[in-house]
């Protein structure tokens, strides 16, 4: 019975991420987008922790897949898996996750939003600089770098915001879920064995 509830839970959490991935494709504002928050929902989440990396990584590969080649198929000749670049912006997610793991130990309002605000600017860090790297239009010493990053700075509101709406929609969106269907809860046990591996971080 219990290992029944956990597989309905993990389903469930499988799901949400896959749909905010997705979620993607519906057109929005500049950066707006759930990336940060698949990794810390994830992390916050997942009872196996390779579960939170991997999970989180399929699904944007899924909606990169997708979009690829329906929403920018006219920029690529043919069937299109990755676009350049798509290392940095998976490193990130994996970032992103592993402060999930250490911020998100206790799931709460300030808790996510903090660890939100935080994996937002770790995004913005690490995907410019796989831009400067990667591309052309900077050169490659200090002063590209940091032109590169101050052209950048009005896309960090849309990649916060994408951060903090994603995150307020999936753990918002769990716990209520969570109070409505206890067989998407942890097991008293297996909440405590979570909260001695968490401590052990």
């Amino acid at each position: 019975m219990q290992n029944s509830k956990q597989t309905i839970r993990t389903t469930v959490l499988i799901i949400l991420i896959l749909l905010a991935a997705i979620s993607r494709l519906i057109p929005h504002p500049a950066n707006f987008a759930p990336i940060g928050a698949l990794g810390l929902f994830g992390a916050a989440y997942f009872k196996q922790k390779h579960l939170a990396i991997i999970i989180p990584l399929i699904s944007l590969f899924i909606s990169d897949v997708i979009i690829n080649n329906t929403v920018y198929a006219a920029y690529f000749d043919g069937f299109k898996l990755m676009y350049a670049g798509w290392y940095w912006t998976y490193g990130a997610l994996v970032l992103c996750t592993l402060i999930g793991f250490i911020s998100l130990k206790k799931v709460k309002v300030t808790n996510v939003l903090f660890s939100a605000v935080v994996t937002a600017v770790v995004f913005f860090v690490v995907s410019n600089f796989g831009v400067w790297m990667g591309g052309s239009l900077y050169p490659k010493n200090a002063a590209g770098l940091l032109a590169c990053y101050v052209a950048a700075i009005p896309f960090l509101k849309g990649t916060l915001l994408g951060n903090l709406f994603y995150s307020t929609v999936l753990f918002g969106g769990f716990e209520l879920m969570k109070a409505k269907w206890p067989v998407l809860q942890l097991p008293l046990q297996l909440q405590t064995q979570k909260l001695s591996r968490n401590d052990e971080i």
